[in-house]
């Protein structure tokens, strides 16, 4: 007995016993349901979408083996107004965040810290160094007073030896236009309620950017892995820190976090955004476009019941089978239901033409079975074996994709030939009224005949065109352009990436020793792509003994002050005192002077007077501008002064083993020159440092990596998905032309997809090239059933009942597909709008290129367009 006519079999005693298979299937539903509520997990990690026996997934496996505090963190970005308050709150954050044992397993400041305040005047040149302490040195008039009274009183002596300085003639009052001027700007923006800061930092640098006001914490958190989101609680712990702390903009401090753990948690969390969204309008367009091609309101309850229920199934055989959907094996979903879909209308329309000639529902649907079980299981096993062809791949994400929408296929099969028949015969709809074709098609018919050879020619230049387009292709398998741009996370990536010396676009390589590690440094240095190479001999300074000997005189001649207990804070009687006696001072010099020296002592004179005469609340706060960051700025002063020896024997803990394992291999990390978000830029930087380090890895490396394996991945897989098609196809078909009118539409859809990819600007992806598998398989699925209607006699191709169905089976699949298009998530939206493409051209190709190609029938017509 052969396969079809067990089909016919099956699908017979499914009518027979229609109510044992409907409680079955609910029950089967039940149970999926629990299973998958129990057991839904989901891998956002984008490095998991492929295979980790790849060379460049075992070099970042080594990298996060033997440097394990680079996987997996949290990147706290601190942004201040100034670098006091830059450094004040990373500092005040790491401490909050260590003491949280909850959510917290470790804080780094990768550039901040105690060792780098001790050693900052040591990581420059030689003479850097001089010019900074000769600076203190020459400033030490002003220090000496503010070392020993960090207050307003401190403030307001330092600023009264200044003034006297110049009122005898030492120095021109225009020395101090920069002090005055940020000074008095900053209460000018207090007064008007605007967030307002002073930094003496950039003042003892005479207004430079040197010191940075913006600082780093790389945070290993706990994670919570029964959730969906593992890393959320302790992202939500951070940030309660930090609004804890007031590190808030309203306090010059901006706080934002990045890295694998809250980039991953925003990717789950975006594809869940409007997911209810996507599923409604899923389902109502897929209703309506089953009623439109059915026009039976129970016809159409049959086949959504059996959607859902063979969709429940499969969601937990996929959980089953491979444990986590990844961000492209949860698009089986939409996939699914459109295949199903195309199944349940192929049967149904079938049925409904059937009625006209029969009475019996169940003779109908046995009638219909007996016309389409073969093309229906040919179709299915045409889409297995597509998906199949993944599995030898690299590309993980589609691999795991294939297996379930394999499992699918088959479950969407055996329920369209046992649930549905059963549905429809307990739900007894009535028969259709009049002829279930498209009749008024015979116009598009003769004219198909008439103009076969026009309609060839005419693809035939198309087919030519898409192929002269593919050069101009583009490819983005960058992984952060399938996130979503807005989220937090993505922000302050995107700024990160924009920041040279930090940005994530980096290469990280492991050397034998640190010996190794030094000389890949120096030759990645000497590349016209790399803007710096870092080992742990970066943390051990140049130069020492010159740089020491300039900090020893700074600090014997300034450790009086800087050693000297501070003085007693003031009452606020006493600061009025000090603010008026500067108000007094600076409208003496103003006095003398002239030019814009003059206006802004006049005008800092007369915020002071304004501050001194308000009412004490606020005159703690504005006294509080100028204080808070003073001690800051002092303590970092007086810690410079106390630098010593740097070896990298005497690095700290946490330093070292940053850069040196155990065993002694040494990390060497490079980053690029130029716009590293370029890919052009990206793919050369990596593709000159894999030159010198096969083995390294990081993100940069990985992006690019990536990309060829994902193009070799199709390459393989369309090989031999059209080698097992081409084989099922002829030992179905037995007829090698037959097989060429199934498989050259296909591949002319495909080629029309990539031209309109083209002409549209729209670049493939990791999630969005799936459209072109997906392709394959319903094209193959759309042109079997003509082709073996066609090879049985069949004519009037676009009159029939068969064009009907394959017309609103594209439509239900091109709404389920389409569906994507909303969703939140960039990567999802741009699949959805490729699988649309590839489905209009596959209906094209299938509704007017296949009947031109195909042509008269090979055996005399047995029966109008109908037969299938």
């Amino acid at each position: 007995m052969s396969v079809f006519s067990q089909i016919v079999r099956v699908v017979r005693l499914s009518c027979q016993f229609p109510t044992i298979v409907v409680l079955s299937s609910i029950v089967l539903a039940i149970c999926s349901v629990g299973y998958s509520a129990t057991h839904f997990a989901m891998d956002t990690n984008t490095s998991a979408l492929f295979s980790p026996d790849v060379d460049w997934r075992k070099d970042e496996a080594d990298l996060f083996r033997t440097f394990p505090q680079n996987a997996d963190a949290t990147l706290v970005i601190v942004d201040g107004a100034t670098p006091e308050l830059a450094h004040s709150a990373a500092a005040a954050l790491a401490e909050r965040l260590s003491a949280d044992r909850r959510w917290i397993e470790a804080v780094r400041r990768p550039d901040g810290g105690a060792f780098f305040d001790r050693n900052a005047l040591l990581f420059g040149s030689a003479q850097e160094a001089q010019a900074s302490t000769a600076a203190l040195l020459q400033a030490r008039p002003l220090l000496e007073p503010l070392a020993r009274d960090p207050s307003i009183r401190g403030v307001a002596a330092a600023f009264g030896m200044a003034m006297m300085g110049v009122e005898m003639g030492a120095a021109p009052l225009a020395d101090m236009a920069p002090v005055l001027g940020a000074a008095a700007d900053t209460l000018d923006r207090f007064a008007a309620g605007e967030p307002a800061h002073f930094s003496w930092t950039r003042i003892f640098e005479g207004g430079s950017d040197k010191t940075p006001s913006r600082q780093l914490l790389l945070v290993q958190p706990k994670l919570d892995f029964g959730a969906l989101t593992p890393g959320a609680a302790s992202s939500a712990a951070i940030l309660a820190a930090a609004k804890d702390l007031k590190l808030d903009p309203a306090h010059g401090v901006t706080v934002r976090l990045t890295g694998a753990i809250p980039l991953a948690d925003e990717e789950f969390s975006t594809l869940a955004e409007n997911m209810s969204v996507v599923g409604f309008v899923m389902l109502a367009a897929m209703v309506v476009t089953l009623w439109l091609a059915v026009r039976s309101a129970r016809i159409v309850v049959a086949i959504v019941v059996n959607i859902l229920i063979s969709l429940a199934i499969t969601t937990a055989l996929g959980l089953w089978a491979v444990t986590s959907f990844n961000l492209i094996s949860v698009a089986f979903i939409p996939l699914f239901v459109g295949l199903g879909v195309d199944f349940g209308i192929q049967l149904s329309v079938r049925f409904n033409a059937e009625r006209l000639e029969v009475d019996g529902a169940a003779e109908a649907m046995t009638r219909a079975a007996t016309a389409l079980g073969g093309p229906l299981l040919l179709a299915a096993g045409a889409v297995f074996l597509g998906f199949g062809a993944f599995l030898p791949t690299a590309y993980v994400g589609i691999a795991e994709l294939g297996v379930v929408a394999g499992l699918g296929m088959v479950i969407a099969l055996v329920f369209s030939l046992t649930l549905l028949p059963a549905l429809l015969v307990l739900l007894k709809p009535g028969r259709p009224r009049g002829d279930v074709g498209f009749a008024w098609a015979a116009p598009a018919d003769r004219w198909l005949e008439r103009r076969r050879s026009l309609v060839l020619w005419a693809f035939a230049i198309a087919m030519v065109a898409s192929v002269a387009s593919l050069p101009l292709v583009r490819f983005d398998f960058n992984p952060m352009h399938l996130r979503d741009p807005k989220t937090p996370g993505m922000t302050a990536l995107a700024d990160l990436v924009r920041d040279p010396l930090r940005t994530p676009n980096a290469v990280s390589v492991i050397a034998p020793d640190v010996a190794a590690a030094t000389a890949l440094a120096a030759k990645a240095q000497t590349l016209p792509t790399v803007a710096q190479a870092i080992t742990i001999d970066s943390f051990v300074p140049a130069d020492q003994a010159p740089k020491l000997a300039a900090i020893g005189e700074a600090k014997a001649q300034l450790a009086a002050s800087f050693a000297a207990a501070p003085a007693s804070p003031p009452s606020d009687a006493e600061s009025v005192g000090a603010l008026r006696d500067m108000a007094d001072r600076l409208n003496r010099v103003a006095g003398a002077a002239s030019g814009a020296a003059k206006a802004d002592a006049e005008r800092l004179a007369a915020a002071i007077a304004r501050v001194a005469d308000g009412p004490p609340a606020p005159r703690a706060e504005a006294i509080a501008l100028f204080v808070d960051p003073l001690k800051v700025t002092l303590d970092r002063l007086r810690a410079s002064l106390e630098a010593g020896p740097v070896s990298r024997e005497t690095l700290p803990p946490e330093i070292a083993r940053d850069w040196l394992a155990p065993d002694g291999r040494a990390l060497v990390q490079i980053f690029p020159r130029g716009d590293s978000e370029d890919n052009e830029t990206l793919a050369r930087f990596t593709d000159d440092i894999r030159a010198l380090a096969p083995n390294a890895s990081g993100l940069a490396v990985t992006t690019q990596a990536a990309a060829r394996t994902v193009s070799w991945a199709f390459i393989q897989a369309g090989v031999l998905a059209l080698g097992l098609v081409t084989v099922l196809l002829l030992a179905v078909l037995r007829d090698l032309r037959e097989v060429a009118f199934t498989l050259a539409p296909v591949v002319l859809s495909g080629f029309l997809t990539l031209g309109t990819c083209v002409v549209i600007g729209q670049p493939l992806n990791f999630a969005n090239i799936i459209a072109f598998p997906l392709l394959f398989g319903v094209g193959v699925a759309f042109h079997i059933y003509f082709v073996m209607a066609w090879r049985n006699g069949a004519t009037d191709l676009l009159q029939s009942s068969l064009a009907r169905a394959v017309l609103f089976s594209a439509l239900a699949t091109g709404t389920a597909f389409g569906s994507l298009w909303l969703s939140s998530h960039p990567g999802t939206a741009s699949m959805g709008k490729i699988l649309m493409l590839s489905l209009a051209w596959t209906l094209v190709c299938a509704l007017i290129f296949e009947p031109a190609l195909l042509g008269p029938p090979r055996r005399a017509a047995t029966n109008k367009a109908g037969a299938g």
